[in-house]
Order: C-alpha cells, then structure tokens, then sequence
C-alpha cells in the first residue's frame, strides 16, 4: 500500500489563522467565544452565544467574479485550502490539472443565506432575492466544488456532508483515495460559517450553553457542570500527498496518516453509543498496525453535552486505556461541525511537531460519569507522541478516528 503525508495544512478559526496566535491565546487561556448581539432578536432561541471568525471577511476574499459562486462557507474552504496548497508548495503546480489531483471537503450544509430566498419564494410564489447562483452557495457540496473550480482540479471529488464527521471523513477518505492509487494529491478538509440555524438546532434539544452573561466559561468539554454546546466556525485544509511524490519534489512533510476508522451507530440519530464508537477507534488502530498502547495522545470530540462526552470518553478509555492523554479543543473555538474535525486534525499535527499539547481550557471538575482518561488541564503540557488520535462523532451515528505519526 502507498504512504500517505501530509505535506501543507492551514485553516481559518475563531483565534485566528496562524498557529503561532492560536497557540499563543490558548496558552493565555483565552477563547473564541462572543455573545452574538444580532441574535438578540431571536426571541425563542436561549443562547446568544457563538465562535465567530471575526477577523475573516469573506466578501473581500476575492475578486467579485471568483465570489460570484462563492457564500461565506465556500470563501472559508478556498482560502484554507489555498493558504495549505502555498505551504505545501503546490499552489502553481501542474499537478493540479493532471487528473491526479482531488479533493475531499464537506460542511453541515452550505451557506444559509440563499435559503432565505427559496422560503420566500415558496411562501409567495416570488423570486426576488433568487439568482442563478443561490443553489449553488446553498448545497451542501458548495465547498469542495468551489475549491475544485478555483484551482482548476480534474480528480476526484468526495464530498463529506455529514455533520460533525465532515472535516475527519474527508481526510480520511482523501487518505484512502491515495493509499490505494486513485490520486497523488488530495485537497482535504471541512468548513463551516456561524448561523443561528446551526445553533437553534442543539437549543431545541437543550444542548447549548446558556451563559450568556459570561462567554469566556463556555463551553466546558467533559465537566461536570458543563450546560451545553456553543456553536463556531471556521475552515481548514491538510494537503495529502503520496509520499514517494512528496520527497521526489523535495517537500516539506509534517506529519504521516497511520490511520483510518469510520463506522455508524446504526441505533439512534442523537444519542451515541459507547460501544460502535470505539469501533471506529479499533478500526483506525487495526488500519496503521498499531497496538493502542502506541498511541501517545488523543484529540477528543469533546462537545461539552451530557451524553456525548460520556460515551466518546467510556469508548476511549476502553480501547487505549485510563493513562493516555487527552483534550478538546471546543472549548477554544466552540462546536464548528463540519470544520471541526479538521481544524482538529491540523492543530493535533501542529502540537505533535511540537511535543506540547493545549490543556482543556474551562475544565475544572471532571465529571465522574465520564470514562478514566488523563484529562490535561492547567497549561500546555510536553508530551512526546509519536503517535495521536483524533476522533469525532456526529449527528446520526456517525464516528471517525484518524491517527497521525509524527515523521522521524
């Protein structure tokens, strides 16, 4: 089987672009959590709060007719993956019109505000606000479809619509889609751009933080008085390469994909089992030939929701143990469903090059119905890991694993 790498990665967050920022806010402990004052209005919906990516105006991404096709999500994707493509050093190689080169990208959905139109069209038969190019920021595939146009991409395209699985299924499959010889380079990642939709979703089910009066607590992933899920958003992209093609050219590689798991619940669309979760561990585990013993750290789902938190840290502690150690970085940057697990991905591979790892930040009492793990807390803490595991579950039963080896 070929090796996959990966040789760019970047994204856009709620702490910024940079890992040298990011890194440095969450060292200061701080987040990316604000009261959103324009969802005020919103009489029905009980949290104001949300991860915005402030510093980040996608109308002025681009010029006018790149964005022609483009929402907010879709500016997200591209810039992240352009911003990983210049890291990789691939942003004007022919390799991306070779046909050798795809892309794997997925949201929760696409932009929201073309929605608006269709409604209003639907409620009164008129088409104002409608444009040839409403569906196409709409659809749920607008992200990968957006990045294929733009770079001109003539491989394959996987688009992972699937909630907070999204950014993780997509590098997975982008792995697969080159360890098996479909591709040499494979664009992969998730995106998602904060709306009240997205968060009145969870609030219907009793699932967001209600601290309004003081975001910097929320939300709080695995504690024991944590009230709920705050909604976020963001991007990013991990540039995939076989790795034969990697060191021909000379580049730079960060980081391996050892493995790759992914399964469903098959049982319930809100409420996690414990069990086929850490089947999707044991798959990855099985994939890179691994003992779980190996693995050196886990970037964990982490929603901070009563029962979601239980079942991912019983099903981890039962597949690699009560020592090994473990985060979540929502507490940074909220719940960005379907970048999350990208974003995660990226940062897990930042702190291995590293050897250091973000505490959990709003962590103070674990709570006791969550499984035996290390929880870090207090500050970054070094931990020399040659191997590490990101999970992420979502909506429907979805689960994924991905396990990343740090180069030698």
């Amino acid at each position: 089987m070929r090796r996959v790498v990966v040789t760019g990665m970047a994204g856009v967050t709620p702490l910024g672009s940079d890992w040298s920022g990011i890194r440095a806010a969450m060292a200061d402990g701080r987040t990316g959590v604000r009261y959103i004052d324009a969802w005020d209005s919103l009489g029905d919906m009980r949290t104001r709060l949300g991860a915005p990516a402030r510093h980040f105006e996608h109308e002025k991404a681009y010029p006018r007719k790149q964005m022609r096709s483009m929402g907010r999500v879709a500016a997200l994707a591209v810039r992240s993956a352009e911003d990983a493509l210049a890291q990789a050093g691939l942003k004007d190689d022919p390799v991306l019109a070779s046909g050798r080169t795809g892309v794997a990208f997925g949201s929760s959905y696409g932009s929201t505000e073309p929605t608006k139109g269709f409604v209003h069209f639907m409620d009164t038969g008129e088409a104002t606000g409608l444009s040839a190019m409403s569906y196409i920021k709409m659809m749920s595939h607008t992200a990968a479809i957006n990045i294929g146009i733009f770079f001109g991409l003539q491989g394959r395209v996987i688009t992972t619509s699937s909630a907070c699985t999204s950014g993780s299924q997509a590098v997975g499959y982008s792995y697969e889609a080159i360890k098996y010889g479909h591709a040499d380079v494979m664009i992969a990642g998730g995106a998602e751009e904060l709306c009240p939709t997205m968060a009145i979703v969870f609030d219907t089910l009793f699932a967001t933080s209600c601290r309004n009066d003081a975001p910097q607590t929320a939300p709080c992933p695995y504690d024991r008085d944590r009230d709920g899920l705050v909604i976020g958003e963001g991007a990013a992209s991990l540039i995939l390469e076989e790795r034969e093609h990697a060191l021909a050219r000379g580049a730079t590689i960060y980081a391996e994909i050892a493995g790759f798991g992914t399964n469903m619940d098959g049982s319930h669309v809100t409420d996690p089992r414990t069990e086929t979760m850490g089947g999707a561990l044991q798959l990855a585990l099985g994939d890179a030939g691994l003992p779980a013993e190996a693995i050196g750290f886990v970037s964990g789902h982490g929603t901070a929701t009563l029962q979601g938190d239980i079942a991912e840290t019983l099903a981890t502690s039962r597949v690699l143990g009560p020592t090994v150690p473990i985060h979540s970085l929502k507490g940074y940057f909220g719940h960005s469903l379907g970048a999350c697990g990208a974003i995660e991905a990226w940062l897990t591979i930042e702190m291995m090059r590293e050897k250091s790892f973000a505490p959990n930040v709003n962590l103070r009492n674990v709570d006791e119905k969550c499984g035996e793990l290390d929880y870090i807390v207090g500050g970054f803490r070094d931990i020399d890991a040659e191997f590490a595991m990101s999970n992420n579950f979502a909506f429907g039963g979805v689960n994924t694993s991905l396990i990343f080896k740090r180069p030698a």
